[in-house]
């Protein structure tokens, strides 16, 4: 079973979703707005792929923060900066039983889903 991560009305959640459904891919949905970001999750996927993968520096919420926040991010900060604000966190994120895909590249998931 296919874990999927996002929020519904991202773009690129949106496109994700549709690729999935197009491919008769059964997934279930964690949507982070209405359910929340579970830390040990997080730590887990910035463990396997580091915090620059999974942390979204380029969005509204990122340019938000405070500089402090900002400042001097290792994994342990990244996750509780994502624990804490769920739009940190690069989507979709998904989890499959070869690991975890972060962000839509239609190739890497052609070749893993």
């Amino acid at each position: 079973m296919i874990h999927f991560y996002g929020i519904p009305n991202c773009d690129t959640v949106k496109k994700a979703r549709k690729w999935l459904e197009a491919k008769g891919v059964d997934y279930t949905f964690h949507d982070y707005k209405k359910e929340g970001a579970d830390a040990a999750k997080l730590a887990a996927w910035v463990d396997a792929l580091g915090a620059d993968v999974v942390l979204n520096r380029r969005g509204t919420t990122f340019r938000k923060l405070s500089d402090a926040d900002k400042a001097d991010i290792d994994a342990a900060k990244a996750v509780a900066l994502m624990a804490e604000y769920p739009s940190l966190i690069k989507r979709p994120v998904v989890e499959y039983g070869g690991g975890v895909l972060v962000g839509f590249k239609e190739t890497e998931w052609e070749g893993n889903l």
